[in-house]
Order: structure tokens, then C-alpha cells, then sequence
């Protein structure tokens, strides 16, 4: 059975860091590309970053592109969100996800092409 589980949440001032680590098992690991998506109360769910099956390839989203870096470690079968210079704007639930490739390096941006999910891990920042 797969399970995702997220921790690394909390409540942070604006400027400040954190970062999120998801633990994957019962996959392959080496086998899924990985990413991070956020829902902030009342809006959509949003993605934040991407890493490829072979963590060659990361894509992040504009409004955090050059602050949050993504990481992938297929040892330990963990997937990292390093997040600096926090925004009150990246308040949210942040949720991981995994993606089954099974060879290439590809990666996805679109959260309905994920097929498993953690349940999610708070941060707040405040400014």
C-alpha cells in the first residue's frame, strides 16, 4: 500500500524558512516523479513544484520560483520542499504527490495526472 507522509509544517514569520519532507513507501520509489501542490483556505489547490522520475528535471511555480527548491532523495525514499524568504501569501496545506513513470524522466504540473497523495501538512507564515 502506498503512503505519503508529510512533515516539516508550522507557523513561521514572513522571511523566515522551513522545510517540508514527504516519506514515501510501499512504491519504487525510483520509479515516480514526485511534487508539491498547496491549498490556501478558500482556494483552489495550487501547484508549487515538480521533480522528474530521475530528479534531472524540477519546475516550479512563478510565485516561488527562486525561493522554494525541491529535492529528491530515492535512497531514503523522501521528497524535500526547502522554502526561504516565506511570503504570507505561501500560507496553505501543503500535500506531496506521486506520479508512476517506470522509465524516462518525466514530470507533471497538473495535479490529476498524481496518484497517490499525503494528507497534507500546515504552514502558516505570518507577516
Amino acid at each position: 500500500q502506498v503512503q505519503l507522509v508529510e512533515t516539516g509544517g508550522g507557523l513561521v514569520q514572513a522571511g523566515g524558512s522551513l522545510r517540508l519532507s514527504c516519506a514515501a513507501s510501499g512504491v519504487s520509489f525510483d520509479r515516480y516523479g514526485m511534487g508539491w501542490f498547496r491549498q490556501a483556505p478558500e482556494k483552489e489547490r495550487e501547484f508549487v513544484a515538480t521533480i522528474s522520475m530521475r530528479g534531472t528535471i524540477v519546475r516550479y511555480a512563478d510565485s516561488v520560483e527562486g525561493r522554494f527548491s525541491i529535492s529528491k532523495d530515492d535512497a531514503k525514499t523522501t521528497v524535500d520542499l526547502q522554502m526561504n524568504s516565506l511570503k504570507p501569501e505561501d500560507t496553505g496545506v501543503y500535500y506531496c504527490a506521486s506520479r508512476y513513470y517506470g522509465q524516462g524522466d518525466h514530470y507533471t504540473t497538473a495535479d490529476y495526472e498524481y496518484d497517490y497523495w499525503g494528507q497534507g501538512t500546515q504552514v502558516t507564515v505570518s507577516s
